[in-house]
């Protein structure tokens, strides 16, 4: 259901995570999105960029954490650059949602842009769910629909996002294919008016 992530949330309580730390320039030379989940967060995931030998304490190479479809993360996550890849290496790797109390205001629009759940929750809330994440399997839901972050027998956290930017990940439309939805009739009409008015075009 589009707008709804459930699963393991992995806790990756770094503060001014930025854009080149999720995906490092150089692993950005792909001619496709597909793929780039394998350079996501390379330099802390690997002791060996070339053979890809993976750092065992890093959270994502962690048994528990291999799946896990949300992060959870610590304030400016996503700030630095406003390379998209970062965004699309999160979603290939296959991360729905990710929870911060802030996050790079262009990171947060291309989230929204591809279908990824940016949700601004408290610095007590966020730190309490990494806390957990970190001491037990901890699965989540994060629902779009009610805004809502869900926890088994807890009281749900509320949360609230732009409404364009919730419209666009409930409707899956990119900003240009929103933007004809709301206001298609309104173009079409105008368009019409301009070819009348100037019939030698």
């Amino acid at each position: 259901m589009r707008g709804v992530v459930s699963g393991v949330a992995a806790p990756l309580m770094r503060p001014n995570v930025d854009t080149d730390a999720i995906i490092p320039s150089r692993e950005m030379k792909r001619v496709s999105r597909e793929g780039l989940g394998e350079g996501l967060f390379a330099n802390w995931r690997y002791s060996d960029l070339a053979t890809r030998e993976e750092k065992p304490d890093f959270v994502l190479n962690r048994a528990l954490f291999r799946n896990a479809k949300i992060l959870i993360s610590a304030e400016n996550f996503g700030c630095g650059s406003s390379r998209e890849h970062a965004v699309w290496a999160l979603a290939d790797w296959g991360i729905g949602a990710v929870i911060a109390p802030s996050f790079g205001e262009i990171f947060q629009a291309n989230c929204a842009q591809n279908g990824i759940m940016a949700v601004v929750l408290p610095a007590d809330d966020v730190a309490a769910l990494g806390a957990v994440a970190q001491e037990r399997e901890l699965r989540l839901t994060v629902d779009l629909t009610t805004c809502e972050v869900q926890r088994l027998d807890e009281e749900p956290l509320r949360f609230s996002m732009k409404p364009r930017e919730r419209e666009m990940i409930l409707k899956g439309l990119d900003p240009i294919a929103l933007t004809l939805s709301e206001h298609g009739a309104a173009i079409e009409a105008f368009e019409q008016s301009d070819r009348t008015a100037r019939p030698w075009t």
